[in-house]
């Protein structure tokens, strides 16, 4: 007897917001079953309230039991949870012989299980989200193209950012707002130093200089922004298959001047993990931030200033500032680390609005050589999102995962085994689907002008 086609949601966060409102409306259609499991089940009650024909329940993942229990009810397991957790989760799904999809980077261990996944006849597909996601799909497509036509590719570099769009940053000196996971954000830089290759040669940057060593990035229409390096590049030179490439640079885009305030940041020691500090909430915020600070009988915000060897108008000197760090405020947490402290300021003033639009950009940068001549091209994905619930951020995740998760079950995706999104059977497939949404980039050449601006 032929079951009816299922898919689990584990976790649903910010990024699950397009992800329900798309499948909601598929599984309706189709008469498939869709489960969301969430450890807060208010939060999922909120989202899917409209959709009643949806399976909403409360779980957490740490009950492995229980877990595993749904799991087996399913046909595909998507996963929004921390990626600490998906190594269970895709234990339980080999076991169970389901498919897995999630947004996260794809871990070693999980890949040294391709062997098994492709023996079970199973694809678990990690990295489809916005970056790393879309991002792939839309590289590959490029790179594809131009070896098609017998080109060379010589210089390989993509960046990426979910900011708000200009005109909804509203005196913030930032230019940025959480549309993602906060401590991810926080943390950013921290889990090895960052690699990447620049004309034949491998390039390192450790934490201490990752916001320091930027690279500037222009989009037409919105102007000059910037990017630290992102993770190791280098990983992706065979899934690309760019191995005769002179240059590969991922990257991640903020506003001009963020990567320096966040440098300040490091040079204090705010975004440190590793200390524990008890009782917090006996102190406040000034008091915090002056502990970091040797004895001195000068003003806090001449104090930051000769720390940091800035002027006192200083445009990272009046970030710090405006994030109210030296404000007499109590610190509502009883323990954390200085990251976690930060991170707890930064919520309450990079709390995205109602009516605030977030804004995500995307530019891949491909030179190549075609019959001896020297070709450059340019993509770009400019998205705004609607509001404060549907962001440009929760859709660029979100729906590439639920176009995925349908086109499996409607065996459109016949590839199998653990793997990112490079390969043509899915760029093939979910492009065009994302461009019916707005997901969509233009390309176009670059002119010797304009390549010198970027340059």
């Amino acid at each position: 007897m032929k079951t009816t086609p299922t898919i689990l949601l584990l976790g649903a966060g910010r990024s699950a917001t397009y992800f329900i409102d798309y499948l909601a409306k598929v599984v309706q259609k189709n008469g498939w079953r869709f489960i969301i499991a969430e450890n807060n089940a208010s939060i999922v009650y909120q989202k899917a309230m409209q959709y009643p024909h949806l399976e909403v329940v409360q779980l957490n993942t740490s009950d492995t039991e229980q877990t595993f229990a749904w799991i087996k009810q399913t046909d595909v397991v998507v996963s929004l949870l921390p990626p600490s957790l998906h190594s269970s989760i895709a234990h339980m799904c080999l076991e169970a012989q389901r498919h897995l999809l999630t947004a996260s980077y794809l871990p070693a261990e999980i890949q040294h299980l391709d062997s098994k996944v492709q023996e079970k006849g199973l694809l678990f597909l990690y990295e489809m989200g916005l970056d790393p996601g879309i991002d792939h799909l839309s590289a590959m497509q490029m790179i594809d193209k131009i070896k098609k036509q017998s080109g060379e590719i010589l210089s390989f570099a993509s960046f990426c950012g979910g900011l708000i769009a200009p005109e909804y940053i509203a005196g913030n000196p930032w230019g940025y707002k959480f549309t993602w996971n906060p401590q991810n954000v926080v943390l950013a830089g921290q889990g090895g130093i960052a690699q990447y290759k620049e004309q034949n040669k491998v390039r390192y940057v450790p934490y201490q200089q990752l916001f320091k060593r930027i690279q500037p990035i222009y989009f037409e229409n919105l102007g000059e922004y910037e990017a630290y390096y992102n993770r190791n590049s280098l990983l992706y030179t065979k899934a690309y298959g760019l191995q005769n490439c002179s240059t590969i640079i991922r990257g991640t885009i903020r506003m001009k001047g963020f990567c320096e305030a966040w440098h300040a940041l490091i040079q204090i020691g705010l975004t440190d993990h590793t200390l524990l500090i008890e009782n917090v909430n006996q102190l406040t915020y000034r008091q915090f931030l002056e502990s970091f600070f040797p004895p001195s009988t000068l003003p806090w915000q001449e104090r930051l200033a000769k720390y940091l060897d800035l002027p006192l108008n200083h445009p990272t000197i009046q970030k710090i500032l405006w994030l109210g760090l030296h404000e007499d405020e109590p610190i509502p947490l009883t323990q954390g680390t200085p990251a976690q402290i930060l991170q707890t300021r930064l919520e309450q003033k990079w709390q995205l609005q109602p009516q605030d639009k977030d804004l995500i950009l995307m530019q891949h940068q491909i030179t190549y050589k075609q019959e001896n001549k020297q070709h450059q091209v340019i993509a770009e994905l400019m998205l705004k999102g609607e509001n404060q619930v549907f962001t440009a951020m929760a859709k660029t995740v979100g729906l590439p995962l639920a176009l995925a998760a349908e086109l499996l079950l409607e065996n459109k995706i016949q590839t199998r085994g653990v793997k990112i999104p490079c390969f043509a059977e899915i760029y093939e497939n979910i492009l065009p689907l994302l461009a019916k949404h707005g997901i969509e980039f233009q390309e176009k050449s670059l002119t010797k002008q304009r390549l010198s601006e970027i340059d």
